[in-house]
């Protein structure tokens, strides 16, 4: 095996982030007033609130942490085990992500797949995963709300959401720039300002460009597309918004919102046979830098989007009336050589039994949300807020399969319409029984539609149409006792829900599968505390939930194509810890881990297990003389059962009142499956990776430079494979070093 010490920029930067909160003074009593005016406040309920006083589970990364973690050029699947119960990953590249919270995602590849963990930016709901991978850049906060939150938030929330807000404009001008370079021709800018244009109107303009050189060899030059150099692995990404926001009273606040994405860059690098039959460990084939590629023209990808959103504010005294419009749209294309390898049995990829070329020849997005919401003001005994929410989407995928050796014309042409709409009516009350003692509770009714229309129309004709229909009643019911100011006790019961599905892989298959409605119930009780000078804070969660009808995806097997299937129970439970400490001057310490089992309870469920030489440790079934994998009691796929995270941060005051710094970051997964069925080979031991980084602070701290390494230990882990071929798999990003400065003004 063969690894360069400098390569493409890894996915976490940093935990800690470029200012640490307390690390910068000189006495523990500065030290102690800094730590009480950091109090985290959180939006998790749609108000203001200190975490403290939130009756879930709720973790935060504030913004400039997560512009450390993605100054190396990271993207989103940089957030996995961030914090604890959070996973994310990709097979589609850089714009497709996959997220998990405690256990419960879906493994579905395809454009038009339902997610259970909701991405919410700037209170707009981004339900396709399309969407979901737009750039973190001039972002405020990051809030992982876990467990069912389907009584405020959008549709399709059992497992949770990633709650995102921007920064917004102010009524002071200032702004923020950071600028990184590093190997691999890494280059990356990010910044955000904020122009008053009067006392009543201003705006903020913030802007990311992201690159990196082409650093990966096709080694097979057999092709009329490899240049017998560096061909895959780089990327353009280039995104903007623009907020303005207007302020002409006390009374009404109105925020018009315009964003904007450019993606061009190279997909996920599937590296055939790298996988030994009987182990899980990258073998001797394996090299980083070097794949043999006879397809996909260099797995090409292109994206772009650009949204509208109008949020409208109006106190009207005893309550503020809200209302949010907005629209999403997008198109994308891309190709890949799905068996990473060439076609026969060659030194560099193994042996390819045929040959699997798939794209998406264009995909268009179009998404629609409208939110009107009535809110009580003020901290009286009793709260309450209701809403209505409507969610309109249609979608249309054109997709191809080539079935020749770098064949120019597709073989296979298919298209897939379709159209979703979603309606909802929610309410939610809160009830201060005493000083200490607060009791909430929430429902909402949602009512949803797909239909899907799918035409094969190259290749042997086929049509054919599934339509799904549901409403279900999300609930939840909470207390949160205040054992002190510093401390508080907390315990939640919730339903949650997710619509029906519809898939339809016909490039591959002449089946549409459709999964009915699940719905979870979830029980959660912990604990939030912090000491009086707020130096040293923790949080414990426990959990546990069942879901009836759970949705899963039965991928690959027996050929590329994806299959819905309900199975009658999955159960869940674990136990989440954060904490955070400044035990001496300068000193922090952030981490987190969870421990998170997942079971499939059905008996008779079985799914084709890997076409490939695998070895399946599941019971095997022959239907009509077809080999099938029983799962009953196997975790959910992509649920590791670990997941952890530790920072740490020192500074060292000069002087002249400038500072230096060092900082370290690690993060990893640990124990769980890539498929719904169990293998050797596509089990996953442990992942994990670190960070480091060192640098200078002005005394007004405007200005940063610094030095960093991410992936340090270069460690290759596996996130993902296809089994349908060969033992192929796709790695995490290696170690690249660079430096970069940030400023403030």
């Amino acid at each position: 095996m063969k690894t360069k010490t400098y390569l493409l920029a890894g996915l976490p930067v940093l935990l800690a982030g470029a200012t640490p909160a307390c690390a910068q003074e000189a006495t523990p009593q500065d030290m102690a007033s800094e730590a009480q005016s950091s109090e985290i406040v959180v939006t998790a309920q749609r108000r203001p609130e200190n975490i403290r006083d939130v009756p879930i589970a709720v973790s935060v990364l504030d913004g400039t942490k997560v512009s450390a973690i993605a100054s190396g050029g990271a993207d989103i699947l940089s957030l996995a085990g961030r914090v604890p119960s959070l996973y994310v990953e990709s097979s589609n590249g850089r714009y497709a992500p996959r997220l998990y919270i405690r256990g419960l995602g879906n493994v579905d590849f395809d454009f038009n797949a339902s997610q259970p963990v909701s991405v919410v930016l700037d209170d707009v709901v981004l339900e396709n995963v399309y969407l979901k991978g737009f750039p973190l850049f001039d972002l405020d906060s990051v809030e992982v709300l876990k467990g069912p939150q389907g009584t405020l938030f959008g549709r399709n929330t059992p497992a949770g959401v990633l709650k995102m807000d921007t920064r917004r404009p102010g009524n002071t001008a200032e702004g923020r720039a950071e600028v990184t370079v590093g190997e691999l021709g890494t280059i990356r800018g990010e910044m955000g300002v904020t122009i008053p244009a009067s006392s009543t109107l201003s705006f903020r303009f913030a802007g990311l460009a992201n690159h990196r050189n082409n650093w990966v060899d096709n080694g097979y030059t057999n092709t009329s597309f490899n240049r017998a150099g560096h061909d895959l692995g780089g990327f353009d990404d280039l995104a903007g918004r623009i907020h303005a926001q207007w302020k002409p009273d006390d009374r009404l606040s109105v925020l018009l919102t315009l964003q904007a994405r450019d993606y061009r860059g190279t997909g996920t690098l599937n590296r055939a046979n790298v996988l030994t039959t009987g182990s899980n460990k990258l073998n001797d084939r394996y090299d980083r830098t070097r794949v043999y590629y006879d397809g996909g023209r260099n797995n090409p990808q292109t994206q772009h989007t650009k949204s509208e959103a109008l949020h409208i504010d109006y106190d009207l005294g005893g309550a503020t009336l809200t209302g949010i419009v907005s629209a999403y749209q997008g198109g994308s294309s891309g190709r890949g050589d799905i068996d990473g390898g060439v076609l026969g049995t060659t030194p560099g990829s193994g042996t390819i039994p045929f040959n699997s070329e798939t794209g998406t020849l264009s995909s268009d997005l179009d998404q629609q949300t409208y939110e009107l919401r009535l809110a009580s003001n003020g901290e009286g005994r009793f709260g309450w807020q209701v809403g209505a929410f409507y969610w309109h989407e249609s979608f249309n995928l054109v997709s191809a399969t080539w079935n020749g050796t770098g064949g120019i014309d597709p073989t296979i042409i298919s298209t897939l319409d379709q159209t979703s709409d979603s309606w909802s009516v929610f309410g939610q009350l809160r009830y201060d029984v005493t000083d200490r003692l607060r009791l909430t509770g929430g429902a909402r009714w949602t009512r949803d539609k797909r239909d899907l229309v799918a035409e094969r129309t190259k290749g042997a004709y086929f049509i054919d149409t599934r339509s799904v229909r549901d409403g279900q009643p999300s609930w939840d019911a909470s207390a949160l006792y205040r054992l002190s100011p510093q401390a508080s006790l907390f315990a939640r019961v919730a339903r949650g829900y997710r619509g029906p599905s519809i898939q339809g892989r016909i490039a591959t298959s002449n089946v549409l599968t459709t999964a009915n409605s699940e719905t979870i119930t979830s029980y959660e009780a912990g604990i939030k505390a912090a000491t009086g000078d707020r130096r040293f804070t923790a949080n414990l969660t426990g959990y546990l939930y069942e879901i009836e009808d759970p949705q899963f995806t039965a991928i690959g097997g027996q050929g590329n194509f994806n299959q819905l299937i309900n199975a009658r129970r999955g159960k869940g439970r674990g136990i989440e810890f954060e904490a955070t400490a400044n035990p001496l001057p300068g000193l922090q310490f952030n981490g987190g881990v969870s421990y998170n089992f997942t079971r499939i309870a059905d008996a008779s469920l079985l799914v084709a297990p890997c076409g490939a030489a695998c070895t399946v440790r599941d019971a095997i079934v022959l239907v009509d003389g077809k080999r099938r994998a029983a799962i009953n009691g196997n975790p959910f796929p992509q649920a590791p059962r670990w997941l952890f995270n530790l920072s740490a941060s020192y500074t060292h005051a000069l002087g002249n009142g400038s500072k230096l710094y060092a900082q370290t970051d690690w993060v990893g997964q640990a124990d769980f499956n890539l498929f719904l069925y169990d293998a050797t080979e596509f089990h996953v031991g442990t992942n994990y990776e670190g960070g480091v980084r060192f640098g200078w602070r002005s005394p007004s701290d405007k200005t940063d430079a610094f030095v960093f390494a991410r992936n340090v230990t270069d460690r290759s882990n596996v996130i993902g494979a296809i089994d349908f071929n060969n033992l192929t798999a796709f790695v995490n990003e290696p170690r690249v070093i660079g430096a970069g400065v940030a400023f403030r003004f």
